[in-house]
C-alpha cells in the first residue's frame, strides 16, 4: 500500500516538474528535443530486436554448417578443403532461387 502511494506521489511530482520545465524559457525547445530523443530510442530498440533475430538465425546456420562440415570431413578425409567449400557454399545458399 505504501509503495503505491509512494509511486503515485512520485508520478505527481514528475508531472509537475515536466510542466514547470516546459513553462521555463527554452523549456519548450528542451521538451521537443526530449520527445525527439524518445522517438529515436524507440526506433533503435526496434532495430536491435531485429538484430537479435538475425543473430539467432546466424547461430542456427553456423551450427548447420559445422554439422555438415563434420559429416564431410569424416567421409572425404581432407577437412581443410571441406571447411573452405562449406564456407563458400553457405554464402551461396542464402542466394537460392525458389
Amino acid at each position: 500500500m505504501a509503495r503505491n502511494d509512494l509511486l503515485g506521489r512520485l508520478a505527481d511530482i514528475s508531472e509537475e516538474a515536466v510542466q514547470r520545465l516546459s513553462d521555463a524559457p527554452g523549456g519548450e525547445r528542451l521538451m521537443n528535443t526530449l520527445n525527439s530523443m524518445r522517438d529515436r530510442v524507440d526506433e533503435l530498440q526496434r532495430r536491435v530486436r531485429g538484430l537479435e533475430d538475425l543473430e539467432k538465425r546466424l547461430e542456427a546456420l553456423e551450427r548447420r554448417v559445422d554439422k555438415l562440415s563434420k559429416d564431410d570431413g569424416s567421409s572425404s578425409g581432407s577437412s581443410g578443403s571441406s571447411k573452405t567449400t562449406s564456407t563458400k557454399s553457405s554464402g551461396a545458399s542464402s542466394a537460392k532461387k525458389p
